[in-house]
């Protein structure tokens, strides 16, 4: 079985063929970026749309037969999420082939979970929106922890436009850190849960204030990933499993991995991380978890009545 996936919860565009071995055929993807500021929706979705049928084009141009569409159906901003569906029904249309919606949160632990070959892992999921620590227990997805506002990546962002670094913000920031010295941020774990919200509106008052950027990237980095690991820690701890998985674009981060290495290290716990080509929004894990989905169901959605899921949820 050959799947075509199709991926756009937000600043990117993909296009996918993964088979039902688990092997990547193809994948294309061109991402929307800016040099001052984050994502604005409508900007985002006109650049989705322009640069939609050249990805779809080089993605599947090799392939004569494709057995089924997936795409990502939520969570995600609404306005990329319709150019994604709306591509979606084209493909299924077209190729006569069953459609089906997945959960993008999901696909991300899918592809990671088949790649790292990784059993029974805690998840740490860091992408731009959303930051949970996800485990499979009584046979779903739950969420153990995650962030109670912003989620890690928009949170960095955000404070890379008010230093003015563009976006992603991410990578500029592990560079400004290091070069950087501590000052003290509040650390904000409640729980499991962790709240990143008033770190940096505190980090941008003291930015204001004149405290160098690159202090304040060092700082930031070093608090915000030490509550991602305390949490992680305990839901290894709650659940007893040997295993950890980290996933999403704020896995490239080095400082972020060397501090859950030491933790698991510690614990005699298995870590990995999801390769940094997959670890970003991409179709290829749409494909694979649509694949996964439609042998478990074995029906498509009705192309007729075709909606988007903008607030879905992993334990849903």
């Amino acid at each position: 079985m050959k799947c075509v996936g199709i991926e756009s919860t937000a600043h990117t565009f993909s296009c996918s063929v993964v088979d039902d071995e688990g092997e990547i055929l193809s994948e294309v993807r061109e991402m929307y970026k800016t040099k001052d500021w984050g994502i604005v929706p409508n900007k985002c979705a006109e650049f989705l749309k322009e640069v939609k049928e050249r990805i779809i084009y080089e993605a599947i141009k090799d392939f004569k037969k494709i057995d089924l569409v997936a795409f990502s159906q939520g969570p995600g901003m609404p306005l990329s999420l319709w150019v994604g569906l709306h591509a979606a029904r084209e493909l299924a249309e077209k190729y006569k082939v069953p459609l089906i919606g997945v959960n993008h949160l999901i696909s991300h632990l899918e592809i990671g979970k088949m790649l790292c070959k990784a059993k029974d892992p805690i998840y740490i999921l860091a992408t731009g929106a959303n930051t949970q620590i996800i485990g499979y227990e009584g046979g779903k997805y739950r969420i153990f922890g995650e962030c109670l506002t912003i989620g890690l990546g928009n949170a960095l962002d955000k404070f890379g436009r008010e230093l003015g670094i563009g976006f992603p913000a991410g990578p500029k920031i592990e560079t400004l850190a290091k070069k950087g010295s501590y000052v003290e941020l509040p650390y904000v774990v409640k729980g499991m849960d962790v709240e990143f919200s008033g770190i940096i509106t505190k980090a941008i008052q003291l930015y204001k204030k004149g405290t160098k950027k690159e202090d304040l990237c060092y700082s930031l980095q070093e608090t915000v990933f030490a509550m991602l690991t305390e949490v992680a820690e305990r839901a290894l701890a709650h659940t007893e499993k040997k295993e950890l998985l980290l996933i999403g674009g704020v896995a490239a981060n080095k400082r972020l991995i060397s501090m859950l290495e030491v933790m698991c290290k510690e614990r005699k716990c298995k870590f990995e991380v999801v390769p940094m080509k997959w670890s970003g929004d991409q179709a290829a894990m749409i494909a694979w978890n649509g694949i996964l989905d439609f042998k478990k169901e074995e029906r498509g959605l009705d192309l007729k009545k075709l909606e988007i899921m903008p607030r879905w949820r992993v334990d849903d």
